[in-house]
């Protein structure tokens, strides 16, 4: 059986620049009907209905079919290589913050993304929340011992492509969105990188960051099916996954991925294409995240692909102004983490990620969680603002904008504390 939504949208903005011509809708009212793809229907029509279908046919189809179509494929991971650089306690003696060097195709002389990790003063392994960061390192703290990056620089200020050179200035700039000490003092590790070590966030043909470590001889940039940045980040994501599972400070069974609007998207294919993240938490991904690409509601497909060309793969410009040809949706993506939790956190303000949309995957995954034994989501509408729902798939909106604040901190953790059991 496929699932029949009911969905409207109209012109509200009118967009600026190169993207004049694509409209942005908002309206519920008006939305025209589409048709979600079934995660329990199998490509030859096979309908899943034990976890041996899901886990055998189902799970690796719909696997295949996000690497082909949106994200792209990512190469086979090198062995782990790090070094650690420097380590030292913080906050009054509370916690250790260790900074470490993943080498990212397991070489020292290929690129590498420095790691920033805090840990808890603890007798036992803790939980670590594993993240990339948009502005560095020495962003999330006034710290001055910690080094400023030394490559490209987001500077959304500018045009965000260009070099830019991290300043002291800079430093402490994110600390707001990072409430370190709190995290810690509630018994969770944080382990962190900027994602611009691992890919600049801008489009030349992927020829820097790790898409040009990888290249096939003779190959000028990817394939029409292989890696774009996010898969990239995700890749450097898994990484960092590899050093952390050799920590015996860190508990294993309870290693959680968290990102915030494109490293949110990140999160979730993070978490889709490695089963070690125990917990995942996206935090306003929207559209190419969490929330229903058929809805064409805020960010589309095309406006994505028109603006950020290089996050996926280029099959994926297949589905401009065409998302209903897609063979999945994002539905799909969230049930590719199950039987494992997963938070969606959307914003009021933020109608550009579709808070509704984000909503929606979450209640069309739900059928997959119980299949493989859990409850999903224990909710059929939207809950009122900053009501966390706690279940196996949770959900939360809080009024607001497009940010990570501290209170969105409170709601990861308390639904890590629950699902994971507890510190």
């Amino acid at each position: 059986m496929r699932l029949l939504l009911s969905l409207s949208f109209a012109l509200t903005l009118a967009m600026p620049s190169f993207a004049q011509d694509i409209k942005v809708l908002y309206d519920e009212a008006e939305l025209p009907k589409f048709t979600l793809p079934d995660p329990l229907v199998a490509q030859d029509g096979t309908k899943i209905t034990t976890r041996e279908a899901w886990e055998k046919i189902r799970r690796p189809e719909l696997l295949q079919l996000f690497e082909t179509d949106v994200y792209g494929k990512a190469p086979a991971a090198p062995p782990i290589a790090s070094r650690v650089i420097s380590e030292r306690e913080v906050f009054g003696g509370k916690a250790t913050e260790r900074q470490v060097r993943i080498f990212l195709t397991g070489k020292e002389d290929g690129p590498y993304a420095d790691l920033i990790l805090f840990l808890p003063k603890s007798d036992k392994p803790v939980p670590v929340v594993t993240a990339l960061n948009f502005k560095g390192n020495h962003s999330l703290s006034d710290d001055p011992t910690i080094p400023l990056p030394q490559g490209w620089m987001r500077n959304i200020a500018a045009d965000g492509i260009k070099n830019h050179t991290a300043t002291e200035e800079s430093r402490g700039a994110a600390k707001s969105r990072w409430p370190l000490e709190r995290i810690l003092d509630r018994g969770y590790a944080v382990a962190t990188a900027y994602y611009g070590d691992i890919d600049p966030d801008f489009d030349d043909d992927f020829q820097n960051g790790i898409h040009a470590a990888f290249k096939k001889e003779g190959q000028a940039k990817p394939a029409a099916d292989e890696w774009g940045s996010i898969a990239g980040w995700a890749f450097g994501l898994s990484r960092i996954a590899d050093y952390l599972e050799q920590q015996d400070a860190i508990d294993h069974e309870r290693m959680i991925v968290m990102g915030h609007s494109r490293l949110g998207k990140t999160s979730l294919w993070a978490g889709a294409t490695d089963t070690r993240f125990d917990l995942v938490i996206s935090n306003n991904s929207g559209c190419g995240g969490a929330a229903l690409s058929r809805r064409r509601f805020g960010e589309s497909v095309r406006r994505i692909n028109t603006s950020f060309p290089h996050w996926f793969c280029d099959n994926f410009l297949k589905y401009n102004d065409n998302e209903d040809a897609c063979p999945v949706d994002q539905h799909e993506l969230i049930a590719l983490i199950a039987p494992r939790p997963v938070l969606i956190c959307s914003a009021q303000e933020d109608q550009w990620a579709d808070p509704h949309g984000e909503f929606l995957s979450g209640l069309y995954a739900d059928p997959v969680y119980r299949l493989l034994g859990t409850d999903g989501l224990a909710a059929t509408e939207m809950p009122p603002l900053d009501k966390l729902i706690n279940s196996r798939i949770g959900y939360r909106i809080r009024p607001g904008k497009h940010d990570v604040t501290p209170s969105d901190w409170e709601a990861y953790l308390d639904f890590a504390d629950k699902q994971l059991g507890g510190k």
